[in-house]
């Protein structure tokens, strides 16, 4: 997979405020040749005024004058870097809890997530956070890099028993694909190169973890999910009776020949040709954009949803959804939400709020129904007209949704279908 089809990995990181995410991922960018030389120049500089040793990696992500000020990180940062094997597109999202919604939405697109500990802390309440998060944000794999290895003189006991622990914590968690590295992000220890200060460890580095981990079945091939953006009419002579239906495959493989069904009309056709911006294709799979052609000619519109027959999304106006609210003013019981979903633009009426949830405790608190900012509760909304759904768990793409406030257009919630 070299070139131009190189894979592209999304992950996020997380961890405890200060326990090295921004330095770690300087670090990546600096010893996989992914900085130029002016940046590092720039960086080296910033170290200097502020009066401190070597080069501080950290300030290659914190964009924000006021995260350089303050020492942490505010927003989620993205950063691109790639390596031969493998394109990667880095979240580096905050730590603390005021920003658990910059997390959520850094996190709800990433293959992996890497979750930092401080060797010399342990897990603490903000690592159980963020690993449930990632479990619920159905993150596939999980890479726990135990940091600052340098300041527990590399001691191999330390290590073993942050991994025992996490282990028998993690067990809870609805996650299946955990590596544990043990590094030093500040001085590179296994993060690129291999560290010849932990002979005792035969695991691979980070960055060849990265580039190795088998992402390709992380989408979901067989659930046929084709959502309508938009519907093709060249109008032109050479393309007179052109009709593609476009968008984004969300799930399953589309073959030529392929006999489909059409959501909420239940009309069936067979698919006669999938093109793409380089040409007619054989197959599409997700993550692709393409073009879909029937072979008859039915009445198909944005927002319709292309399936199998015998292999159809649950068509439904209820749903019971885990929300995390992103807005100051609080969600509202009987209060009204533009929803997005897939290509779908609707309304919703929320019906009812089932429980907060305590992101510490995993308490489910069903007294308090204030949903504030950055709260995680479920609640059950209905629609004003159907979705052709999946829970999240099956499809992370059809099984998601974000709220809107109507009046200024604003995103107020991101919600996970149960």
């Amino acid at each position: 997979m070299k070139g131009k089809n190189t894979e592209l990995l999304r992950f996020t990181t997380a961890g405890s405020v200060d326990d090295g995410k921004s330095t770690l991922i300087g670090r990546l960018l600096f010893d996989s040749k992914s900085i130029f030389e002016d940046q590092y120049d720039t960086i080296k500089d910033a170290t200097e005024r502020r009066g401190e040793e070597g080069v501080n990696y950290a300030l290659l992500t914190d964009g924000l004058k006021a995260e350089r000020e303050q020492g942490i990180t505010i927003d989620v940062a993205y950063r691109y870097f790639s390596t031969p094997n493998r394109k990667f597109i880095i979240a580096d999202t905050p730590g603390h809890i005021q920003y658990t919604r910059n997390m959520v939405t850094g996190a709800s697109t990433a293959n992996a997530a890497l979750i930092l500990i401080d060797a010399r802390h342990g897990i603490l309440e903000q690592t159980r956070r963020h690993s449930f998060i990632a479990s619920l944000l159905q993150i596939p794999h999980l890479i726990i890099c135990i940091n600052k290895m340098d300041l527990v003189e590399y001691k191999q006991s330390v290590f073993n028993e942050i991994k025992d622990h996490f282990t028998s914590f993690a067990s809870k968690l609805d996650v299946t694909d955990i590596h544990f590295v043990p590094i030093s992000a500040l001085l590179g220890d296994n993060v690129v190169n291999k560290s010849e200060n932990m002979p005792w460890y035969g695991g691979s580095t980070l960055l060849y973890l990265l580039e190795n981990l088998h992402i390709a079945s992380d989408y979901n091939f067989i659930d046929c999910r084709f959502p309508v953006q938009h519907v093709i009419r060249p109008n032109t002579d050479e393309f007179h009776d052109y009709r593609g239906y476009a968008g984004r495959v969300a799930g399953g493989l589309f073959k030529k020949g392929d006999k489909i069904m059409v959501h909420p009309s239940g009309f069936t056709s067979t698919i006669k040709i999938i093109n793409t911006f380089d040409g007619e294709i054989e197959e599409a799979h997700p993550p692709m954009s393409v073009s879909i052609l029937l072979e008859d000619d039915i009445d198909v519109s944005r927002g319709d949803m292309i399936v199998r027959k015998n292999n159809q999304a649950t068509v439904t106006q209820d749903l019971d959804v885990m929300v995390c609210w992103f807005n100051k003013a609080p969600m509202k019981l009987r209060g009204k939400y533009g929803v997005l979903h897939t290509s779908q633009d609707v309304r919703c009426i929320v019906k009812e709020i089932r429980y907060k949830l305590d992101i510490n405790s995993l308490h489910r608190n069903q007294e308090d129904k204030i949903i504030g900012m950055n709260d995680i509760a479920r609640v059950v909304i209905r629609t004003t007209k159907p979705l052709f759904i999946d829970s999240y768990r099956k499809n992370r793409i059809t099984g998601a949704l974000i709220f809107v406030d109507e009046g200024t257009n604003e995103t107020v919630g991101a919600g996970m279908i149960i």
